[in-house]
């Protein structure tokens, strides 16, 4: 049984025995594992090792999945975690990025009578039962006003609010006992104080039609970007109402006839939108899942779904322009101490050879240094740093997870493979070079 179906949301105590279960089956595979791995060669071990993360990341992700709610989001967040989670165990959970199955129309319908005491029928003109999208938290449902304007009204699922903690909870204890963070505990509770304030952010939507207005203000001027409007006297706590924006999606730009000139303008614009809203407006939109974005023919972009958001500190912004400044000059002695102002570096730990540093800057920094425009299409930086995840664990002494940048990380490997999809072909270094200036 799901967590929503015939008889509506999962209680509290099903998502706890769910959850509770989940991590009893976890730590029985990975103590069962440790057990094993007595009596085996070091290379049976790896192996055995690998089984058992898969195992106990389809585990994880069957649950969460069928969870939905908080406990799905969160494993779509930890998806993009493999610098912190074993790499077999972030693939399982990838399952959890594809399209969410919709929940019946009454239970939407309950809750925008819940939060305007008047059933949709009565606030628009028109409401479509069916949903034009569905997620983790919530879904979508096209509809027009009273005026005769075109919209999206996005409903939060009932009951996810309530669940957040206690989600984050299990889900966290599940980890721990299957040995799979290799992180200290303080960082473990910083980045989970971290998921937690970005969940309980995203579950308010009058938060998110703040985030909606202050981006829309920023991108105004850019004839590129494109970002709906908040109808505030439709929207509340639990249901938000924007205007509607077409727009092609990811996966049809073969179908729509998009040429190599239109996905080479998409990408460039993607790379502004990105460096304006980290540099300039220091927030970012933090959730590059290609549904949240659409295109068009003149190269534009359109951007949806504003509930994950974060915004960036000054000293952090500098760092960020320093450590891309500092990686193009090679200056190794400089990126150290910028990755311990960004957290990603142990202050005191042991030392790190610059040569370490400069096989991580030439993958990363490939579509930056080759010579000539970089085909994002035939790109294969994910493969070589899938490659140097083993080597990352080794050195933990050395490093640890980014709090403050995690979301940053996101958006940038995120769009990382939105331009892998589209085929964007560019050399855009110069696009943000401006707010990474040279040395005097």
């Amino acid at each position: 049984m799901t967590a929503f179906d015939d008889k509506g949301p999962a209680t509290k105590g099903r998502r706890f025995f769910k959850l509770a279960g989940m991590t009893a089956s976890v730590a029985s595979r990975y103590a069962s594992s440790r057990l094993k791995s007595v009596f085996l060669s070091k290379e049976r071990q790896d192996e055995d090792r690998k089984t058992t993360n898969q195992d106990i990341g389809h585990r994880i992700a069957q649950t969460l999945g069928e969870l939905k709610g908080a406990a799905m989001k969160i494993g779509q967040m930890a998806s993009i975690g493999s610098d912190i989670l074993p790499q077999e165990i972030a693939d399982a959970l990838k399952v959890l990025q594809k399209k969410a199955p919709p929940v019946p129309f009454r239970v939407i319908e309950e809750m925008i009578e819940a939060e305007f005491s008047l059933s949709p029928q009565l606030l628009y003109r028109s409401f479509d039962k069916e949903p034009f999208a569905s997620a983790s938290i919530g879904q979508v449902h096209r509809a027009v006003t009273d005026d005769g304007r075109e919209v999206v009204v996005k409903v939060q699922y009932p009951g996810v609010d309530t669940s957040v903690d206690s989600d984050l909870a299990h889900l966290k204890l599940a980890l721990k006992a299957s040995g799979l963070l290799k992180i200290n505990k303080r960082t473990v509770n910083e980045l989970f104080d971290e998921l937690r304030t970005h969940l309980h952010e995203e579950l308010d939507y009058c938060n998110e039609a703040d985030n909606v207005r202050l981006f829309g203000l920023h991108h105004a001027s850019q004839e590129f970007a494109h970002i709906p409007e908040v109808v505030g006297e439709r929207s509340a706590k639990r249901v938000l109402t924007l205007t509607y924006l077409p727009g092609d999606d990811i996966n049809s730009l073969d179908e729509k006839g998009y040429s190599q000139e239109t996905r080479n303008r998409i990408g460039e614009n993607l790379y502004k939108i990105t460096a304006s809203q980290i540099f300039d407006l220091k927030a970012i939109h933090a959730d590059p899942n290609p549904a949240n974005f659409a295109f068009r023919p003149d190269g534009s972009v359109v951007i949806y779904d504003f509930g994950c958001v974060k915004h960036l500190k000054h000293d952090i912004v500098d760092a960020i322009s320093r450590i891309i400044r500092d990686s193009i000059d090679e200056d190794y002695d400089a990126i150290d101490k910028c990755l311990v102002d960004l957290g990603a570096r142990v202050p005191g730990g042991p030392p790190v050879e610059p040569e370490y540093y400069k096989i991580w800057r030439d993958i990363l920094l490939e579509p930056f240094l080759c010579e000539g425009p970089f085909d994002y299409g035939s790109a294969t930086i994910h493969e070589e740093v899938v490659k140097l995840i083993p080597g990352i664990m080794k050195r933990l002494g050395s490093f640890q997870p980014a709090v403050e940048v995690v979301f940053v990380d996101r958006v940038i490997g995120g769009h990382y493979g939105n331009l892998r999809k589209i085929r964007a072909i560019g050399k855009f270094i110069d696009l943000i070079k401006p707010y990474c200036p040279v040395r005097e």
